[in-house]
């Protein structure tokens, strides 16, 4: 596929075809998408009843624009897309963008046959087609974005193919909050012409993407998606999150982008036979990438933990060796160097340490984190924030602060992987402006800002760290995590 999807992520011009002016409908949301990220190429909106459309010169038909255009967004009704398609031949148009729906997910005969003619007509001129019922394209690179607002403008190395335009929205912002940045995004609805399969493809030879993302409601060609997925996932980590796995879904993801779902189960064996690492549902997806970005290739399972109370280390411990982790015994040489440090609690801290028999004991989990950083014996480590301090506001921030910062120094010194876990909790508007949930939020953020993986319970992090482990233990290319996180 290579260079021939070029103009679907790089477009030296752009025309909007049924612009408007008016924000919060969609023919003025996509103009204002390309201005608000800094589009470095030529916008022409195309609207016979207006001169200009937000600052900009406005053509009555694709005809009327005086340079090339390499990209159209269809904002009209489906029912006139074979007339624009004439027009875009005209003009010399590589990629069509059809944002419409309501063809042939209604299951209405005649638009599924409305569908066969627009398809048959591209084909005939040579035009790619994204869509229908589809947002579109988010490449910061290119300022070039025509699925959402409030999207970061920093790029990174993840790319997705997503073939619900609401979900790769959402796969962006909810991922921008765990520090993932993205290179490309496609959202791409009905899959009429271009699929999953030309996305993934293109994905695996593109310098640029380091990991690939996928949600999927159905396949057009099974035996070609999974020879393309194969052969993506030797190069480079590749996570299928599925649509449509219980009856409902099936149901829903035909109504939604005309897809034929299958069996979860058949696809979760399929999708690991593959080389690629299967997610239940966007937050998984997103979980598993956070591991993918900004943790080098790992091939152990002993963990090391630390933070937290008691019972919080009862519950890492249990969700861990759950998960397939080995949560080993603390080695004698940490017990021996906690015995000159800590001669009161030598024997008594173990692993997941107790963050609550250190207080006083001249040691704390920072420490003992460095320890098992230093110690052979552990693969990775896991550092919970300790949240269960019956501390008040004067002294549970300056706990946490220094907590969190000795974890960032032990990260920083690059001896064992470290993830952090951090509690998310459900706030209403009164707990918003709470000084411990701010605490929290800015821990967070701290982490993020170190790029130190964080997730909101241990079991996300043991399930998202082991599908890390099991891909480069499983004969998986292991690149370099300067290649991973670049």
């Amino acid at each position: 596929m290579g260079d021939l999807l070029d103009p679907v992520f790089y477009p030296r011009s752009v025309a909007v075809v049924g612009a408007s002016e008016g924000v919060g409908r969609r023919g003025g949301d996509f103009v204002r998408r390309l201005q608000i990220y800094g589009y470095r190429g030529k916008i022409y909106p195309v609207n016979p009843r207006r001169p200009e459309i937000f600052g900009l010169k406005a053509y009555p038909s694709l005809k009327a624009v005086p340079g090339s255009i390499d990209y159209v967004i269809d904002c009209i009704s489906i029912d006139r897309t074979l007339d624009l398609l004439t027009e875009c031949a005209e003009k010399g148009v590589k990629v069509l963008h059809i944002f419409a729906g309501r063809a042939s997910e209604t299951g209405r005969e005649e638009l599924k046959e409305l569908d066969k003619q627009i398809l048959g007509r591209a084909k005939d001129y040579g035009i790619r087609l994204i869509g229908p019922n589809s947002f579109g394209v988010y490449c910061p690179k290119e300022g070039f974005c025509s699925t959402g607002y409030d999207l970061p403008n920093e790029e990174g190395s993840l790319s997705a193919a997503v073939q619900s335009g609401g979900n790769s929205t959402d796969l962006i912002r909810f991922g921008a909050l765990r520090g993932l940045r993205f290179n490309k995004v496609v959202s791409y609805g009905n899959a009429l012409d271009l699929d999953e399969s030309d996305f993934l493809d293109y994905f695996a030879q593109d310098p640029e993407t380091k990991i690939i993302l996928c949600y999927i409601e159905g396949v057009k060609d099974g035996r070609r998606f999974f020879s393309t997925l194969r052969n993506a996932s030797r190069s480079k980590p590749v996570i299928v999150a599925k649509g449509g796995r219980s009856k409902a879904g099936v149901k829903a993801a035909a109504s939604h982008t005309a897809a034929v779902a299958g069996s979860w189960n058949l696809w979760n064996v399929a999708i690991r036979q593959a080389g690629a690492v299967p997610a239940r549902n966007l937050d998984e997806l997103i979980d598993f990438a956070v591991a993918f970005y900004f943790l080098p290739p790992i091939k152990g399972i002993r963990v090391g933990i630390t933070g937290g109370g008691g019972g919080r280390g009862v519950l890492s411990a249990d969700e861990c060796e759950e998960m397939g982790l080995d949560v080993i015994p603390l080695p004698a040489e940490i017990r021996e160097e906690l015995k000159e440090k800590a001669p009161i609690i030598w024997n008594w801290v173990g692993n997941p340490a107790d963050l609550t028999i250190m207080k006083d004991a001249g040691v704390d989990n920072g420490d003992v984190l460095q320890m098992m950083a230093k110690h052979p014996d552990f693969d990775l480590l896991i550092a919970n924030v300790t949240e269960d301090w019956p501390s008040g506001e004067n002294e549970l921030p300056i706990q946490a602060k220094d907590e969190v910062n000795k974890y960032i120094e032990v990260h920083k010194a690059d001896l064992k992987p470290v993830v952090i876990v951090c509690g998310d909790r459900s706030l209403g508007t009164e707990e918003m402006d709470n000084w411990r949930w701010r605490l929290f939020a800015e821990l967070k953020t701290q982490a993020r800002n170190a790029r130190i993986p964080f997730y909101p319970t241990i079991g996300q992090a043991a399930r998202a760290v082991k599908e890390l482990i099991n891909y480069y233990t499983l004969g998986n290319q292991a690149p370099s995590k300067d290649k991973l996180t670049a």
